[in-house]
């Protein structure tokens, strides 16, 4: 049995509302597909309405938003935003808590101009912006809507004390960073500079030659030169290079904004560094040193610099020599520079050396003053007495201040005759005035050798020798031991106080004989005088010498060594000749 058909009129109501259902379901997935994309985009908006400072934009979201004209810029000042006016906005949402969609003009702004910084920053492009505002540690630029940062460091090339010519300018800047995420752009406007300015520099150098003349003016000065502006490129002045003269400083010769004529020394093209010079325009001065200042020449000059080695002196404008502290006394010898000439002082100094090629002259101070050593020597020649004062006291001797400022030295053994020099060292102190006898004198190596027991030497000249020819070079005297030691025996010549040394190897003429432990104290003992020197009293004797000098004797006087007769036989004929005389 077939169903019942429902009636015509009751077919056609159904099929209209099946129609409804469809096109409502189709509208509300279209609605739902058009929104969902539409936050966080730029979208095409139109202006409905103008309320105040606002302007309302419908954006075909079945709702309207507000947004403030000083957004739309210029346009929106001027009026030129009006009802019907299309304009492109940001949705930031599509619904706020009071229905109405939350749109932004700077916002899509920004989103444009986002767009063509990252093709202009990836392609290393420059852009247009404009300084608006001062923040901490630089300044905020506006990139056609978007807002970057411009550091303090990256505004000029050098430092500028006011910004404020460059407010409001629109002009080329450079984007050092871009961080979409976090919405940040670093830009600089030093970049655009310096890349004008070297293709500035580049032109300008390739203009210049090495040893050209030109014209420039001081722009700054340092300690170490002055930088001089040649017409859009700076050029350094060493302060070595200003005049042949010492220096200090180069604000002793040239002043900022100075007009001056310099040479161009030496141009690196790859770094477009320019070296100048002033004194290259002017003759050199060292040329024909070696005839103008000859070794040995006396000169005066002033002091111009002291250093811990030496002095500097200039002998002329651009000649300056060192005189060395070594050559500036004859007795100060650890003593500064500075304490004995001064700055500025006018002194007059000996050319020691000159060397042309290193632009050197080696002068001295102490050369222009008589050697102390020379004069002490014609004033007190060896055997002089003279008189001074105990400078000082050592293990070895004592050193005592003489006429001229130099020192002589009395060593211990030329103390005492009598004593032992560590016993008679005891006797003396500094700042004692005593007498001494001049020894020796030698001027090369600065020594004075004084003694004062020669002061009693006169004593030697009465004492007896063995053969009574008094006491003389070759004589034979007398001696009683005083003392043995390992190295030698001491005696003293019979019949007075005067005392020698007789080492060991002068104590026989035989090498197993030479041992000081055969003699003890008291005996009698004969030697050879081998050195006398009256004036300083120093005396040599040996024992040795005098057993050669008998056994040429008895060879000479009872035979030689061919004549069949033993030299034991002729040694004991002439020591019983001689013991019988």
């Amino acid at each position: 049995m077939q169903n019942p058909q429902p009636p015509a009129h009751r077919r056609t109501d159904l099929a209209q509302q099946t129609v409804t259902k469809e096109d409502f379901e189709a509208m509300l997935l279209d609605s739902f597909v058009d929104n969902e994309p539409l936050e966080g985009t730029v979208v095409k908006g139109r202006v409905v309405a103008i309320e105040k400072d606002l302007a309302i934009v419908d954006v075909g979201l079945k709702t309207e938003g507000r947004v403030a004209l000083k957004e739309f810029g210029q346009a929106g000042r001027d009026g030129t935003i009006d009802v019907g006016s299309e304009v492109e906005v940001y949705v930031d949402r599509v619904e706020n808590a009071m229905g109405e969609a939350v749109l932004s003009r700077e916002k899509a702004r920004r989103e444009e101009s986002w767009v063509k910084l990252e093709e202009k920053y990836n392609a290393n492009e420059r852009v247009e912006g404009t300084i608006f505002n001062q923040v901490k540690g630089g300044f905020t630029v506006d990139l056609e809507g978007a807002v970057a940062f411009l550091p303090r460091s990256q505004v000029d090339i050098r430092p500028i004390r006011d910004i404020a010519p460059l407010m409001n300018v629109p002009q080329p800047f450079q984007i050092l960073k871009m961080d979409k995420r976090r919405g940040n752009i670093v830009v600089s406007r030093r970049a655009i500079l310096e890349e004008s300015r070297a293709e500035q520099r580049s032109e300008i150098v390739q203009q210049l030659e090495e040893g050209q003349v030109v014209d420039g003016v001081v722009k700054n000065i340092t300690d170490y030169g002055a930088f001089v502006d040649l017409g859009g490129i700076d050029g350094l002045l060493h302060v070595t290079d200003i005049a042949w003269r010492r220096v200090n400083h180069p604000s002793e010769v040239l002043t900022i904004g100075e007009t001056i004529k310099v040479q161009i020394v030496r141009i690196n093209h790859e770094s477009h560094r320019i070296s100048l010079g002033m004194k290259q325009l002017q003759a050199d001065p060292w040329e024909g040193i070696e005839a103008k200042y000859p070794v040995g020449a006396k000169f005066s000059g002033r002091v111009t610099n002291i250093t811990d080695y030496g002095a500097f002196v200039e002998l002329e404008p651009g000649i300056e020599g060192l005189i060395h502290v070594s050559e500036m006394s004859w007795t100060k010898k650890n003593v500064h520079p500075g304490k004995i000439v001064s700055t500025s002082q006018e002194v007059d100094v000996v050319v020691l050396e000159v060397d042309p090629d290193k632009r050197r002259i080696s002068l001295g101070l102490k050369q222009t003053l008589q050697n102390p050593w020379e004069a002490f020597a014609e004033k007190f020649p060896v055997g002089a007495t003279i008189e001074g004062e105990v400078k000082n006291k050592t293990e070895f001797g004592l050193f005592i201040g003489l006429e001229g400022d130099v020192d002589g030295m009395v060593h211990l053994s030329d103390l005492d005759w009598q004593k032992s020099g560590e016993i008679a060292l005891d006797d003396y102190n500094r700042g004692d005035i005593v007498k001494a006898k001049v020894l020796d004198v030698d001027v090369e190596k600065e020594r004075i050798s004084l003694g004062i027991k020669q002061l009693a030497a006169d004593e030697l000249a009465d004492a007896g020798s063995a053969d009574g020819s008094g006491l003389r070079k070759n004589a034979v005297v007398t001696t009683e031991v005083v003392d043995v030691n390992d190295g030698g025996i001491e005696v003293r010549i019979a019949d007075s106080d005067v005392t020698a040394f007789i080492r060991r190897a002068d104590l026989s003429r035989d090498r197993n004989d030479q041992r000081p432990e055969r003699f003890a104290k008291g005996d009698k003992v004969d030697a050879r005088v081998t050195q006398y020197d009256r004036k300083t009293g120093r005396i040599q004797l040996s024992i040795k010498a005098l057993e050669i000098a008998e056994e040429k004797e008895a060879v000479a006087q009872y035979g030689s060594s061919d004549s069949g007769a033993s030299l034991g036989d002729i040694l004991g004929a002439a020591l019983k000749g001689r013991d019988e005389k």
